[in-house]
């Protein structure tokens, strides 16, 4: 048996709140589809849903994305005003840099290069 990946989802408090914040990270609309669930189709992606549950984020995710961007310092600073911070320094290795950031409730992705 082989299974496609029909869409990523994410536990959260708001998730008509966050759904825009990564709309206008990854590009698509926005869609309500209840008060406890909105998604969005970003061009090139997988859809990101999301999904509202009663407790919060606690512990790091054991999943994250990784978005692949000309310049990881730019990009950070670009989704700084949309919501999104910086966790730690920019990294950079042999194979290419990257941020760790949050989205406004906290779950990790990673802006990358290389």
């Amino acid at each position: 048996m082989r299974a496609r990946v029909q869409e990523l989802v994410l536990d959260c408090g708001d998730p008509a709140a966050l759904v825009r914040f990564w709309a206008e990270l990854l590009g698509g609309d926005p869609v309500d589809r209840s008060a406890d669930w909105s998604y969005v189709d970003p061009p090139g992606f997988v859809r990101l849903a999301f999904q509202r549950v009663p407790e919060g984020k606690t512990v790091k995710n054991r999943l994250h994305l990784d978005l692949e961007v000309p310049d990881p310092e730019a990009a950070a600073d670009a989704a700084a005003p949309l919501g999104a911070t910086r966790v730690g320094d920019l990294v950079t290795d042999a194979q290419g840099s990257f941020q760790v950031m949050r989205d406004p409730e906290g779950n990790e992705f990673c802006f990358v290069t290389g």
